[in-house]
């Protein structure tokens, strides 16, 4: 296949985005999709964007799992990353590309603290400091080449991150006096909201390609992947791990109700038994059958009409809940604890009595 042009800029070196749209676009350019090829942007050390570069930006994704109810462990190369660039010291290259016209696409996966601004970001810098400042040069960069706007995909788990992080960017571009025709650009620029869904647990502890792979890393089956649907979109990327959708706010809210509420209600219910992984919870014959029951009975009817295929995704829940190959620990689940009861059960609850006249009993049962 020939070499295809950096069509995608991407803020964001950690793991999940490499087993998630780097590996998708890795896909559709296989398949003939030509969507392009990857460069990264590695804002924290370096040592991610050497290991990338030092393998020519190929690497391997351990998918293991449950998939349809069978056991999968397969590797899959990603060969879609052409070269990774650390901000710090290849700034100019950075805005290099994101004047080139063949830039498309600009991903991020930088944390819910990567949307905060830093106190000494300034118009001035060499190398801007916080993850929006470096966005807005990229952008502000790429309008005074007359290039058009690209499409900015957002990846982290933020509810409208797509609005939060463009009202950040429009206002710090005009308390920093840039030029309203820039503003007018940055308007039009598509942003897509996003919700993303894959559980990738990093490189595995012993696995034959840690010989000649040191970047490979590990991922569940199961990826989710709902984009806006916008008319002005560059990104076209094709998958079957992809939703597009008018509205992705239903989506959140079904991981919410469905896979985050069950995480906390079987913590409830399990740790009186004395079990630390979910898995081991899920698998037994009692709790199991409970949590499908509160699943089924209470939380998918809540949902029936507002989200999309609740019970299928209840189902996809358990499946991958039993991970033989994810250890995944109440200890974690528990921190927040009281928070997540507030937002994850409580709601359905209510919702339930409302909707049926009559109370949710197994929502009860842990609610007490």
């Amino acid at each position: 296949m020939p070499a295809l042009p950096e069509t995608v800029l991407q803020f964001g070196s950690g793991r999940f985005l490499r087993a998630f749209a780097d590996l998708f676009i890795h896909h559709g350019n296989t398949q003939g999709q030509n969507v392009g090829r990857v460069v990264i942007v590695q804002s924290t050390g370096d040592g991610r964007a050497g290991g990338l570069n030092a393998q020519q930006g190929k690497y391997h994704v351990v998918v293991r799992g449950f998939e349809n109810g069978e056991v999968v462990d397969r590797v899959e190369a990603c060969e879609s990353v052409s070269r990774a660039l650390h901000a710090g010291s290849q700034w100019n290259e950075v805005l290099e590309l994101a004047r080139s016209p063949h830039l498309t696409t600009i991903l991020s996966n930088t944390t819910e603290a990567g949307f905060k601004l830093d106190d000494g970001d300034s118009p001035t810098d060499a190398v801007p400091k916080s993850f929006p400042a470096k966005l807005l040069a990229v952008l502000k960069a790429r309008w005074e080449a007359n290039q058009p706007p690209p499409t900015v995909v957002p990846c982290e788990l933020i509810e409208g991150n797509a609005k939060i992080l463009k009202d950040l960017l429009l206002k710090m571009a005009d308390d920093w006096g840039h030029p309203d025709a820039f503003l007018g650009w940055l308007v039009r620029t598509p942003f897509l909201h996003t919700l993303v869904d894959r559980i990738v647990t990093g490189t595995p502890a012993d696995h034959p390609l840690l010989a000649t792979d040191p970047m490979v890393i590990v991922a569940e089956p199961f990826a989710f992947w709902a984009l806006e649907d916008h008319p002005k979109s560059a990104f076209k990327l094709t998958h079957p791990a992809i939703t597009r959708a008018a509205d992705v706010t239903p989506y959140f809210l079904r991981k919410v109700r469905i896979l985050n509420a069950a995480h906390t209600a079987l913590l409830i219910k399990a740790k009186s038994r004395g079990f630390a992984i979910v898995r081991d919870a899920v698998n037994d014959p009692e709790l199991g059958a409970w949590l499908w029951r509160l699943l089924s009975e209470e939380i998918v009817p809540t949902l029936e009409g507002r989200v999309d295929q609740p019970l299928r995704f209840a189902e996809q829940t358990i499946e991958r809940f039993k991970n033989p190959f994810l250890d995944h620990k109440f200890a974690d689940i528990a921190l927040h604890h009281e928070s997540k009861v507030k937002v994850r059960l409580v709601p359905t609850r209510d919702e339930y009595a409302a909707k049926f006249g009559k109370p949710a009993v197994l929502l009860n049962e842990v609610l007490g």
